[in-house]
């Protein structure tokens, strides 16, 4: 399923800091993709922070939207301020709209398993509490089968340490705040997306270029000069290249 070492390497990557260089991947936004159609159906995941997870997946061919959200909790309508707060019992989550035509639900689970570390419980990189767990929560019984098997396979692996992803019914969504939604598109230059989200989508773009929109027209014009002119911001030019201040 996943490549060769790209779970080791989706460890290394959120157990590290890792300076960005400047390359970004920037998807598109959900007001311009989300189309009603019953055809459509629908992941939800968490693999910690949902700034990084939604910046992931509105780069992949055939996700229609991306809405961040909070899941897995008892807590009703609860706050960005609440589930940070770590009672509420909910993570930070996306709600993910795609085309099962164009992309399947295992490539949704290899990429995610790929781009987060799902060893480490309550934990992503600096990101500690129960709202940064992982988790998949499952829309029916074809997609619970699916991910017990996928882990399943991952747990096979002779190295590593075991899976720790919480595998739950989907519930109650609730929509995170405007304000965290399409985050990197809105705030590319700010420290948290130059040094934990940038490292990311360069590594998705490594290792899952297949999986990305591939039409020009669904294309940023960053993600454009980026993908199709193979343009860089020069090293240690960055506005946030020597920036130590937490996310």
């Amino acid at each position: 399923r996943l490549p060769a070492g790209l779970l080791e390497l989706s460890v290394k990557a959120s157990s590290s800091s890792t300076r960005a260089v400047g390359r970004r991947f920037i998807g598109i936004s959900n007001k311009q993709m989300s189309t009603p159609n019953r055809q459509f159906e629908i992941a939800t995941l968490a693999g910690g922070c949902f700034w990084c997870t939604e910046a992931v997946f509105q780069n992949l061919k055939g996700v229609i939207s991306v809405m961040p959200g909070y899941s897995g909790g008892e807590k009703p309508n609860p706050t960005y301020e609440e589930v940070c707060g770590g009672k509420t019992g909910h993570a930070e989550v996306i709600k993910i709209e795609y085309d099962p035509s164009q992309i399947s639900y295992n490539d949704l689970l290899t990429v995610f398993f790929a781009t987060h570390d799902p060893t480490t419980p309550n934990r992503q990189g600096n990101d500690t509490g129960p709202q940064y767990r992982s988790i998949i929560l499952y829309a029916d019984e074809k997609q619970k089968r699916e991910a017990e098997e996928f882990i399943k396979e991952l747990n096979a692996e002779p190295k590593g340490n075991p899976i720790v992803t919480e595998l739950k019914p989907l519930d109650k969504f609730y929509e995170a705040e405007e304000g965290h939604r399409n985050y990197y598109l809105n705030n590319p230059e700010k420290a948290y997306c130059q040094l934990v989200i940038n490292p990311k989508l360069e590594k998705l773009q490594e290792k899952f270029a297949k999986l990305l929109k591939k039409n020009d027209k669904e294309l940023s014009p960053e993600l454009y000069r980026v993908a199709r002119q193979k343009g860089t911001e020069a090293p240690f030019s960055g506005k946030y290249w020597d920036n130590y201040e937490k996310g």
